[in-house]
């Protein structure tokens, strides 16, 4: 989703260790760390894999994938292009699921003993954001849910966990409903301030498609499902397509002038100033979505009735306040905070820990996100972070970083 933009570039020169999870290693700026999931399996192939290669494309496993991390113009270069024009993604490593019953009423409030989130007031084709949640309420996975016709919820999960999640939301739904995979589709995201110009003339029906909505489309003769949401902050597409058809759309989308390219770099740097959260770094098993700073997904009803696993964790932060709270953190000078870097308050008593960090194209700076003790979370708290055993100053900051530009 990108091609060379004014500002620095950088390469990645190698994909280095780190925690025992892999992240970039280069000259320049750079960008969040601890990206790159490694496996001991041979990576799996999206339908792409080959559109990728031809065009350049660093490849590197992740989520046992085998996944673009950039494009020959750079990391730097794809994320500004995005910013102000259209970049185009792979995210085919998703899992994608339909959930189905006899009638809508029945397969939304199975949906609701699973999730936070207000899953019946759906409208048709309306989308929603929430979380799988533990029986002690830590988050196993964040998800895409959207009522489709009938008695059909189409969902989206992680990458990394999309075969726990299938396994938990199969195991808990009751008879009568049933989940199905939908390993058979591809899904790209089209990200960007132009990005409606680029698919209008394609299929101008998406003008009409509002955000967190979703549409069957036809593209060039190609079937598809679109939804008006991504993780760039910015206005765009999400596009499920048949697998047969996925290059077909890739190619179209990329012959526009609009469009670049992007890998798993840039969407990391892009996610990040939008203050997104990403799964295995600000959420995980231990991380309830009231610490995450989430509850804006959990719907007023569902919040006073609960009924949904892990709810007493949930209702009783609710009421009484977390200990955590996710922040966002603005290093002084250029070095970056990276995942893992310890968090002190000004005296040097610890306060937390970073989730992600590395260097904001956009915002011309470092950035990061963390949690931190409630009583240290409110914006303009001055704290230290503990890089390579120096202390280096910084601020608890309002996410996101870069004003969100959603088309509402």
């Amino acid at each position: 989703k990108r091609c060379e933009a004014p500002g620095p570039r950088r390469e990645i020169s190698q994909v280095s260790y780190r925690g025992g999870r892999f992240g970039f290693a280069g000259s320049g700026p750079t960008l969040s760390g601890d990206l790159i999931d490694m496996s001991d399996d041979a990576p799996k192939r999206t339908s792409l894999y080959q559109s990728h290669v031809s065009l350049g494309a660093r490849m590197v496993p992740f989520a046992g994938y085998d996944m673009p991390v950039q494009y020959p113009s750079g990391i730097l270069a794809e994320h500004n292009w995005t910013r102000e024009n259209a970049g185009l993604f792979d995210v085919s490593h998703m899992g994608q699921c339909l959930i189905e019953a006899e009638s809508f009423e029945t397969v939304a409030k199975a949906m609701e003993k699973l999730v936070p989130a207000d899953v019946l007031s759906l409208q048709p084709g309306q989308q929603r954001y929430s979380q799988l949640l533990g029986e002690d309420g830590g988050t196993l996975d964040d998800l895409m849910i959207t009522r489709q016709e009938g008695g059909r919820l189409y969902v989206v999960v992680n990458a990394g966990r999309k075969e726990h999640d299938y396994e938990w939301i199969a195991r808990h739904l009751p008879p009568g409903t049933r989940l199905t995979r939908r390993d058979d589709l591809s899904l790209v995201a089209l990200q960007g301030p132009k990005a409606q110009e680029v698919l209008a003339k394609l299929a101008p029906g998406v003008r009409d498609i509002a955000f967190m909505h979703s549409a069957g489309v036809t593209i060039a003769g190609i079937p598809a499902q679109v939804s008006r949401s991504g993780y760039t902050g910015e206005d765009g597409f999400e596009i499920s397509v048949a697998n047969r058809d996925a290059a077909k759309l890739w190619d179209l989308l990329v012959a526009d002038p609009l469009v670049k390219p992007v890998g798993l770099g840039a969407r990391d740097s892009l996610r990040l100033e939008a203050g997104l959260c990403l799964y295995g770094h600000e959420l995980d098993e231990t991380v309830s979505p009231v610490e995450a700073d989430l509850v804006w997904s959990i719907q007023k009803r569902r919040r006073s009735e609960g009924g949904f696993i892990g709810a007493a964790r949930v209702q009783k932060e609710l009421a009484d306040g977390a200990a955590r709270k996710r922040v966002g953190i603005r290093p002084e000078g250029r070095a970056p905070a990276r995942d893992g870097t310890v968090i002190t308050d000004t005296s040097g008593r610890e306060i937390g820990r970073v989730t992600s960090g590395g260097f904001g194209p956009t915002l011309g700076g470092p950035a990061a996100m963390g949690y931190v003790e409630a009583t240290s979370s409110v914006p303009g708290t001055k704290i230290n972070l503990i890089v390579r055993g120096t202390a280096l100053p910084g601020e608890i900051v309002k996410l996101p970083f870069i004003p969100n530009r959603f088309k509402r």
